[in-house]
């Protein structure tokens, strides 16, 4: 590729990002249903964990007149807990009869046609097919990251993306760093040159981990496998994708572009045992880009040590440090702060998302398409995994190409998940050298 096609995407590159991150890019045929913020706006809750009840309380929170009026889970208990929570906060927001309470694993279609606006936020694995359902009925969506778990998935959610801009749907995806006014302001920066070309970064999440939660006798395989979700790559990912697609956006946003190929380094050091299913604990990636330029990330999950979740990059005229903690600081070579982004005042990001998304709708506007960046920084964490896995380098549109779906062949309470205990209980963990990533 020549240095004038890099540098014209990477234009194009920036200049969408930064009509994304301003809302000054609508569309000429306005949407139909809000005008106002009197309008009453419905909204369908699909996955109601933490996440989800999270970013419902976010959506109800909002000024804009908004009802939940259907909620859908694999799993009744919690469903019930979400409404509980959601309708004891929201007393004149919620009030979801039982026929618009759907559990199972068919649950979301039903939820999806009641609303104007769905929330996903199931386990990762089910976001492609969910997203398709919800464009395929016409809705505005907030999709919470990451969107897929594997290529086959990225693939269907960058094809919906298409469909629903061709539909002038309106899709938030939960990268909420992309909504942080720190973000916001210093990227804005770096894209205008204040520190000249990003030679060089380093991204990272580094944390004691999460829960688990153990099994139970009466589970069967695939109750299990939903319950822990966390700890197996058809519903999570990984962290590297589940979490660290955070830090690996910020890398690809400031880039202003993807990386042509990934190596790295994995294993399950720590974290081990019949708890802990398939996924790595640790993981250490370089990102290549077409200009040459290396990325480097980093993220583990070891208790005791010390903890890091930020973001520092170099340019050729100075460098810069971001975290969610609001920070947001450029300098030059010599160590003179050319700026540095209040730390104090800062709006939650989690209900920007929300504010935003909710008052473009209400004003029948359309000019949210995050799931195309949200979409391919999945991907770059998705291809971490494989090169930590199998030891290789991959390149991205090998990545992308892929036909190595992680879903079961069928979806029921007593389906077999593809990967499953041996007899001590212990789930089988990729080996570089031995595991094939274009396979599984």
């Amino acid at each position: 590729m020549n240095k004038f096609k890099l540098q014209q995407q990477r234009r194009d590159f920036l200049k969408t990002s930064a009509m994304i991150a301003g809302g000054t890019m609508l569309s000429s045929i306005p949407l139909m249903g809000h005008s106002s913020v009197n309008d009453t706006i419905k909204i369908a809750l699909v996955g109601c964990g933490g996440r989800g009840t999270g970013a419902a309380t976010q959506a109800l929170s909002t000024k804009f007149n908004l009802q939940l009026v259907a909620m859908a889970d694999a799993f009744k208990d919690r469903l019930d807990e979400s409404y509980k929570d959601l309708s004891e906060k929201f007393k004149d927001k919620v009030n979801i009869p039982e026929e618009h309470k759907f559990v199972g694993f068919d649950a979301y279609a039903k939820a999806i046609a009641l609303a104007d606006v769905v929330i996903l936020a199931t386990t990762p694995g089910f976001r492609p097919i969910h997203f398709e359902e919800a464009i395929k009925q016409g809705k505005h969506v907030f999709m919470e990251k990451p969107v897929a778990v594997d290529a086959p998935g990225i693939r269907k959610v960058l094809a919906t993306a298409e469909e629903a801009k061709r539909k002038k749907l309106n899709v938030v995806v939960g990268l909420q760093r992309r909504y942080q006014l720190n973000y916001r302001e210093t990227i804005k920066r770096i894209q205008d040159g204040a520190i000249g070309d990003i030679v060089s970064g380093q991204v990272y999440w580094n944390s004691g981990g999460v829960w688990v939660r153990p099994r139970k006798p009466e589970q069967t395989e695939m109750e299990y496998q939903m319950r822990n979700w966390y700890y197996f790559n058809w519903l999570c990912g990984d962290h590297i994708v589940e979490q660290h697609v955070h830090n690996i956006d910020i890398a690809n946003w400031v880039k202003g572009s993807y990386p042509v190929s990934v190596q790295g380094t994995g294993s399950q050091a720590w974290r081990k045992g019949k708890d802990y299913g398939e996924i790595y604990d640790n993981h250490a990636v370089e990102l290549t880009y077409a200009d040459g330029s290396v990325i480097y990330s980093q993220c583990r999950h070891f208790e005791g040590t010390s903890n890091k979740v930020d973001e520092t990059f170099q340019g050729t005229k100075g460098r810069t440090f971001l975290s969610a903690s609001n920070a947001g600081k450029l300098w030059d070579h010599k160590g003179n702060l050319l700026f540095s982004h209040p730390t104090k005042g800062q709006a939650n990001p989690y209900q920007t998302e929300h504010d935003e998304l909710f008052d473009t709708i209400s004003k029948g506007e359309y000019k949210h398409w995050d799931a195309e960046y949200g979409a391919k920084s999945t991907l770059t964490g998705i291809i971490g995994r494989y090169a930590t896995y199998s030891g290789q380098v991959i390149k991205w549109d090998d990545a992308l190409n892929a036909n190595n779906s992680l879903m079961p062949e069928t979806l029921s309470w007593d389906a077999k998940p593809k990967i499953l205990p041996d007899e001590s209980g212990l789930y089988p963990v990729a080996q570089p050298g031995l595991f094939h990533w274009d396979k599984a």
